[in-house]
């Protein structure tokens, strides 16, 4: 009995601390058949019931499905980007059906049609109802299907957010279509588009050419990316294309560097706590989610200001924190910090000893911050 609540106990554990994986079969009006689908959903999902994730939709889910979700799963898990759900269409045996095109005007037709309503009429709804999904979809395709997400960008508006298109397979005057439309567009897209020097070669040389049309664009809302591999073939291409473009993509989610801090933040010429929430509300505004203000992110923010000797910024970064971490020393400590550099000794004081209940982040310890209240104490006699 008690080997089985413990075997019980660790599966329970498990599946917080990884992601899950779901079948499903979708029974679709539009193709007139069901369709099997892999999902992966983040870890804790279950857990976090106000969060939202974005979504990343996979085509050619029999073998592209894993390599994007343990990507995902592995970048989100180091904050190098949001915790994602990641939705994978099997196609193995439909897929020439699938990206059908006309021969004439080379946009869906026949069941090309059906699949791009399946996906955009019922698929997406479908996910939204039943999942909670922030509003940024990022969709995945290699050669023939991720010729087929190019279509998305000719809806208005968009139906996706992003595009990974891996090697595509694209149809006549695609690579024209493509920069012709972004040149138009109101509307934020990622686009990520990758080669290698051993492609196939029409398909490289195709991709290279709308690469061409794709660079002449000069927009702000169109961020582009490409990769040409070196040495990489047309399915290999695709282990190192993968992490490469969420790393490009999800640039402006991740924490602050070492990077950032030295060679950018400490050489600004305006308050550094504008930094900070400039970040995230770009986080927002780009992948329509809000995001609690990592700590380390407020660390870094708090001691440039400490360093820059800008107080005002280092007492807004104290507020934010306290109301983004209410249970945790991380506000009070910035607080404490700001009345003892503004000549205010009593109040840092009582900021530090109030907070001797609250949760310890990093080197900010409880200790630490009765060490430095006991100081002010003997150095002022209150």
């Amino acid at each position: 009995m008690a080997k089985s609540f413990l075997y019980a106990l660790c599966l329970l554990l498990a599946s917080n601390l990884t992601s899950q994986v779901i079948y499903e079969e979708f029974n679709s009006t539009k193709l007139g058949e069901t369709r099997q689908l892999k999902i992966q959903l983040p870890r804790n999902y279950d857990a976090n019931t106000e969060k939202v994730y974005p979504i990343v939709l996979v085509l050619d889910g029999d073998y592209l499905f894993e390599p994007v979700a343990g990507n995902v799963d592995y970048y989100s898990y180091w904050e190098e980007m949001p915790e994602a759900i990641v939705i994978g269409i099997m196609q193995s045996s439909t897929r020439d059906h699938d990206g059908f095109y006309d021969d004439t005007n080379f946009f869906p037709t026949e069941t090309g049609a059906n699949f791009f309503e399946f996906i955009g009429l019922e698929l997406m709804p479908y996910i939204d109802e039943k999942y909670r999904t922030a509003k940024f979809i990022l969709a995945v395709g290699h050669e023939f299907t991720a010729n087929f997400i190019n279509y998305y960008l000719f809806k208005d508006p968009p139906l996706f957010n992003g595009y990974l298109s891996l090697s595509p397979d694209l149809a006549p005057l695609l690579e024209t279509r493509i920069p012709e439309k972004l040149s138009m567009t109101p509307n934020k897209i990622f686009y990520y588009l990758a080669t290698g020097s051993n492609d196939i070669k029409p398909i490289r040389e195709i991709t290279l050419e709308l690469h061409k049309g794709m660079s002449a664009l000069n927009k702000e809302n169109i961020h582009y990316y490409f990769d040409d591999f070196e040495g990489a073939s047309h399915y290999s291409l695709v282990g190192k294309a993968i992490p490469a473009a969420l790393e490009e993509i999800f640039s402006i989610y991740r924490p602050i560097s070492k990077k950032d801090y030295d060679e950018i933040i400490l050489k600004l010429q305006t308050p550094v706590f504008d930094y900070l929430i400039t970040k995230y509300n770009t986080i927002e505004d780009l992948f329509g989610f809000k995001t609690t203000i990592r700590e380390n992110d407020i660390i870094a923010i708090a001691s440039a200001a400490e360093r820059k000797k800008e107080w005002a910024s280092l007492e807004q970064v104290a507020q934010l924190a306290r109301k983004e971490h209410p249970d945790k020393v991380i506000g009070s400590y910035y607080l404490g910090r700001f009345f003892e550099e503004t000549g205010e000794p009593k109040k840092a004081m009582r900021t530090y000893q109030a907070a001797y209940e609250l949760e310890e982040v990093g080197f900010i310890t409880i200790d630490l911050l009765l060490d430095k209240a006991d100081k002010i104490k003997l150095d002022f006699g209150f």
